[in-house]
């Protein structure tokens, strides 16, 4: 293993002015999305809008944000398992993390804010929807979709050696996009055409890793279901319809033991 060359990720071009619906740039690009996520289960993307200075300013507060008691941080609390503060725990000593429900709606965004300072991406699943010809559902599938942004932090281990921060996992949302210093949902919505890709953190050295995170989860009382232009005999389909509140209740009550909770929960029998 150690003579092999390590992976590199697809990388695409989100910057060009021209990458609208229905251009040359928007099809060629969604090429790349669709192949990268079948071979890899994720890619890098390129999107430069966003000023150096503003990433800046925000590793700077998630600096600040980290450093709070923990008595102030535990009030980060979610009614949905994993939503909220997590931290301090001895299977990850070297992961924290912090969470914002309704990433998306400012004014939520300034409630949770101020619980701790009391003072005071659309194209890529247009893309990938349009590759597999069900774009017809882009407004049902972004209508349906919630956000939750996660700040997290990864100590350095202090040591000569490399130690796992967060062990192999996959993410059980719909897309993320993690930006720093994946596709479960998908998986079934798409009928197992692509699938979620198990990943992980390794920290070595004395230096901490700060990350954000924008996952796309379907909001409650929603039902999932593959389409039925998805549905084949070379294309059984794999899940039955499921509500993604209750499935997240039945993986974390299960301590996500199964290698595909999915599959567990709703899978159909064939």
């Amino acid at each position: 293993m150690d003579s092999q060359s390590p992976l590199k990720l697809p990388v695409i071009d989100f910057t060009k002015p021209e990458l609208k619906p229905g251009t040359h740039e928007w099809d060629l690009a969604k090429g790349q999305v669709q192949q990268a996520l079948q071979h890899y289960g994720c890619f890098e993307a390129l999107f430069d809008k966003i000023p150096l200075e503003i990433r800046e300013a925000v590793f700077g507060v998630m600096e600040e944000l980290f450093y709070l008691p923990l008595q102030i941080k535990s009030r980060n609390v979610s009614e949905i398992p994993y939503h909220g503060y997590i931290g301090q725990h001895p299977t990850i000593p070297l992961f924290e993390r912090i969470g914002f429900d309704d990433a998306d709606v400012i004014e939520k965004v300034e409630a949770q804010t101020r619980t701790f300072w009391p003072q005071g991406n659309p194209s890529s699943r247009r893309m990938i929807l349009e590759s597999f010809q069900v774009e017809k559902y882009v407004d049902e599938h972004m209508d349906s979709t919630g956000y939750l942004l996660k700040v997290m932090k990864y100590e350095g281990p202090k040591t000569s050696g490399t130690q796992v921060g967060l062990s192999a996992h996959t993410n059980q949302d719909v897309v993320t996009i993690l930006y720093q210093n994946e596709v479960n949902g998908l998986e079934a919505w798409l009928n197992g055409r692509l699938k979620a890709t198990y990943h992980r953190v390794m920290m070595s050295g004395d230096k901490p890793m700060d990350s954000l995170g924008l996952f796309s989860v379907p909001k409650a009382g929603y039902m999932i279901k593959a389409p039925e232009e998805l549905v084949d005999e070379a294309h059984p389909l794999l899940y039955n319809p499921f509500d993604y509140a209750q499935f997240l209740g039945f993986y974390f009550s299960n301590g996500g033991r199964y290698q595909s909770g999915l599959k567990a929960y709703c899978g159909v029998q064939h």
